[in-house]
């Protein structure tokens, strides 16, 4: 579409627009983000359509545009930009753009019904991403520019999409344009590209381009005037225009049109009542002049303002309560005066207006047409969630009509993964206020609502929701579960326990007593310190050791069993007893599954890392590979895809496949860093990247990680995964600070021993332990050894036994050692954990001064990815070499 009037000064503007466009359609299909920024007036619209006409020859096109009363409607300003572009498609082709994304993001678009579990809004914005860019792809002749006006006023989901695809612009022939208010979008935290580097700043990232529009100046605006009023304008009346508007092009060019409809003579006598009529352009001169329009004018503009954007006239008719004839008499004179374009749906002709109008309307009035207009939407069928923007700007009046519309416009908003929407919803719904009997449920809505994506404030909901008479006893289990699980993920793992403890006080015998104890007894277990951990396994183990797994009540009681007789170093075969009592033909039972809401994700991963702590890594890998699936199936691509990763990580560090293990684990980091930051898994996925990095010899990566990420005490007060102060401590002894990582294994010795906690492969501290104090206090280091060792042998499995052996050996007699070096060895290769193989042939030939066994380690240490120990292990044998 052609600009209707020319661009005065908005050269530079053009000329990054024209070194975008360039770099978009050249060889290289570059793509980028170009940000205008400016006040309202200033030309922005007019600049983006000048840019529309520049690329019209040459891309694909899309726009969308943000709206001052649309802000609450979840993806309006994405369904803007893909609903034309994918209505071009039939619906199977449709279906197969979206592929294995189809059921989690394609709700969002309004293209299909929700199915399946709740999505995570990361998972509805990777789909996005995904469908982007494959039609990104397929338009590689005609590449694609989105054009997105009015940014200040996006939804908060369409916000979010948009920050995380536009960071992903350098992989993509893709270009995105937008247009903002500054102040605006500072205030509603609006402008996504707030923090992305500037044009050639950082390799890998999108070019940006920002520019601020200016005001005109006197002479721009003298050329504005003339080119509407004649070239006999005089001087001083151009100056006065440009006075009177401070050079904004949109106040000046209606201001000219004005003073044309006035038949005003553009000379210096006419310039006094240029402040006047430049009043009737904006705020309460607007208004007059709609006024004067009539009362059904005046009435069908209010109801346009209230509808906002993409104005039904019909609609806009029945918020008016006047016939479709009268509608459309009106709908001609506000287009005569400037008020509005187009014909249905209409628009106001610039967001100034809309304001202006919207904002005239006396406040008991416009409630009442968005009353209005949230029961036109309804009866035509257009659901709740529709019709929730206007029901949210109706005053409370204990309506429990309007309780149950704003619920179920809650659901729907969940179901597309707008959490933020249910929320405003649901807290609206609260403010109605509702029935007393249904208070505690709306709140334990609300609670679940946030549970993704704040639980902090899931956290203070469903806590109302339990001291809040009304909840049935089924309720009431699942909100203290829920409250529990947000409280763990906010790093209130003690607050978690008690506040089970206490609901499964007053909670008769049955299903939802043993739900309750389960869960007491994970976060108890799950803690970082405990006050009793001994009678706490005891008593797990009197309530789960004769169970057989008959339903899942059992199962969780027997995958925690398992769990903490691993952790304490109890006989692995018995442990992986419970864990194939735990599970269904070696898979999590239905409603125990890695996406399943009733019992929580954290069970299934018990087991696994139970698995992967006892040799059992197949069956470990085949259980996360599971996860990992299972969340990407359901859009989970937030935090719990991070963590599926991270323990797909673990079983490759198990394996010593350290490559492997560093690319999931770096994965792990990167999809935790999307969904937020000092996560429980960012302490995960750092703690076994160090360990892993420490095994590939690359300590000073290893530091860099554990700074970034602030690995250190003090620790969360959930376990991490493996023992993070022994991995601080292996790490503080490969960079040669001995003191400081005797104090941290020392520490955490403290603080598992007490626990019973003797598991050597999860947290080896007392080998590392005695290794570092080999020199300075060699009767405790072997008395550390010694007991790791029987530790160890009655844990019994292969990598616990081997890794113990080799240690104790460097505390025996020279022969001795050999044969300790040489059982360790065979330990080892019968065990999965070729890392610590390699380790102990590497030392079993040094021992022995054999070529043979080293050239063997080194071998088997390149195969690991352990480069640093591979060097050693030839630097060893060239030096046995030449001694000879």
């Amino acid at each position: 579409m052609k600009p209707s009037r020319p661009l005065y000064e908005r050269e530079p503007e053009l000329a990054a627009a024209a070194k975008a466009l360039d770099a978009l359609c050249g060889g290289q299909a570059a793509g980028g983000l170009l940000v205008f920024s400016g006040e309202a007036g200033i030309g922005k619209t007019a600049l983006l359509g000048e840019i529309q006409v520049m690329a019209a020859d040459r891309c694909t096109i899309w726009s969308a545009r943000g709206g001052e009363t649309v802000t609450s409607v979840p993806f309006h300003v994405v369904r803007q930009l893909l609903q034309p572009a994918l209505a071009r498609f039939p619906a199977d082709e449709t279906r197969a753009l979206f592929g294995d994304w189809f059921e989690i993001a394609a709700p969002a678009l309004g293209l299909a019904d929700p199915s399946g579990p709740q999505p995570d809004p990361q998972g509805v914005r990777d789909g996005l991403d995904y469908v982007v860019s494959r039609l990104a792809s397929r338009l590689s002749h005609r590449p694609l520019l989105l054009i997105v006006d009015d940014a200040h006023w996006a939804d908060g989901e369409s916000l979010a999409w948009l920050a995380g695809f536009t960071a992903r612009l350098s992989e993509l022939p893709v270009l995105v344009v937008q247009a903002h208010r500054p102040q605006e979008a500072a205030d509603r935290d609006a402008d996504w590209a707030m923090a992305r580097p500037k044009e050639n700043s950082t390799t890998g990232h999108p070019a940006l381009t920002r520019v601020a529009l200016r005001a005109l100046t006197p002479e721009a605006t003298a050329e504005l005037v003339r080119a509407g009023l004649g070239d006999h304008a005089d001087d001083p009346f151009c100056r006065e225009v440009w006075a009177v508007t401070g050079g904004n092009p949109y106040e000046a060019v209606e201001l000219v049109a004005k003073a044309q409809d006035r038949e005003l003579a553009p000379v210096e006598e006419s310039a006094g009542l240029l402040r006047e009529l430049g009043a009737s352009a904006r705020g309460s001169g607007l208004v007059a002049r709609l006024e004067r329009l009539g009362t059904n004018a005046n009435r069908f503009a209010w109801a346009a303002a209230v509808l906002g954007t993409e104005i039904s006239q019909e609609l806009a008719a029945t918020l008016a309560g006047m016939s479709s004839a009268e509608a459309a008499d009106c709908t001609a004179r506000l287009r005569d005066a400037r008020i509005v374009s187009g014909f249905d749906p209409l628009e106001f002709v610039h967001p100034l207006i809309a304001t202006a109008v919207y904002r005239s309307i006396p406040p008991a009035t416009r409630t009442a047409m968005h009353g209005r207009a949230a029961w036109a939407i309804t009866q035509a069928g257009l659901g709740a969630a529709a019709a929730s923007r206007h029901l949210l700007e109706v005053h409370p009046d204990d309506d429990q009509e309007l309780v149950a519309q704003l619920r179920d416009a809650a659901r729907q908003h969940l179901a597309v993964g707008a959490p933020e929407a249910a929320r405003r919803c649901l807290e609206r719904a609260l403010d109605e206020p509702p029935r007393p009997q249904d208070r505690a449920e709306l709140l334990y809505e609300l609670g679940c609502a946030t549970l993704l994506s704040s639980p902090a404030t899931t956290v203070q909901h469903l806590r109302a929701a339990l001291d809040t008479p009304g909840l049935d006893e089924t309720l009431r289990v699942d909100a203290t579960f829920r409250l529990a699980s947000a409280l763990s993920h906010n790093n209130q793992l003690k607050d978690a326990a008690l506040s089970l403890a206490a609901e499964a006080s007053r909670t008769a015998p049955g299903p939802g007593l043993m739900r309750l104890q389960a869960a007491h007894f994970l976060w108890e277990g799950m803690q970082a310190t405990e006050d009793d951990g001994p009678a706490r396994s005891a008593r797990l183990a009197r309530n789960a050791d004769h169970l057989k797994g008959r339903d899942n009540a059992e199962r969780a009681l027997l995958t925690l069993r398992a769990f903490d007789a691993m952790l304490r170093g109890e006989n692995a075969q018995l442990v992986v007893g419970f864990c194939e009592r735990a599970l269904v033909d070696g898979r999590p039972a239905r409603g125990l599954g890695w996406t399943d809401s009733e019992w929580g994700f954290e069970l299934p991963t018990m087991v696994g890392i139970t698995y992967a702590f006892t040799d059992q890594l197949d069956r470990a890998e085949a259980l996360f590979g599971e996860a990992v699936r299972a969340f990407e199936i359901s859009g989970w691509s937030g935090a719990h895809l991070a963590f599926a990763h991270t323990l797909l990580g673990l079983v490759h560090r198990r394996r010593g496949r350290l490559a492997e293990a560093e690319g999931f684990l770096r994965e792990g980091l990167r999809l935790a860093d999307r969904a937020g930051s000092g996560l429980p898994v960012h302490w995960d996925a750092t703690c076994l990247l160090v360990d892993t990095l420490l095994a590939r010899g690359r300590t000073a990566e290893a530091r860099l990680v554990a700074d970034r990420y602030a690995f250190g005490p003090p620790y969360p007060s959930a376990m991490v995964l493996p023992d993070a102060p022994c991995v601080r401590g292996r790490l503080l002894l490969a960079e040669g600070r001995t003191e400081e990582a005797v104090a941290e294994l020392e520490s955490a010795g403290a603080a598992l021993e007490p626990r019973g906690r003797f598991n050597g492969v999860w947290a080896p501290w007392a080998g590392d332990l005695a290794r570092a104090l080999a020199d300075t206090d060699p009767a405790r280091a072997a008395q550390l050894a010694t007991r790791a060792r029987v530790h160890a042998e009655r844990f019994g499995t292969d990598t616990a036994i081997g890794e113990a052996l080799r240690c104790v050996a460097l505390f025996a007699p020279e022969e001795e050692a050999t044969h300790l070096l040489a059982e360790s060895v065979r330990h080892l290769e019968g065990s999965s954990s070729a890392y610590e193989h390699a380790v102990a042939r590497f030392e079993y030939g040094t021992a022995i001064r054999s070529r043979r066994e080293l050239a063997r380690a080194g071998k088997l240490a390149t195969a690991c990815g352990a480069e640093g120990l591979a060097n050693r292990a030839h630097q060893v044998g060239a030096s046995i070499r030449s001694s000879e």
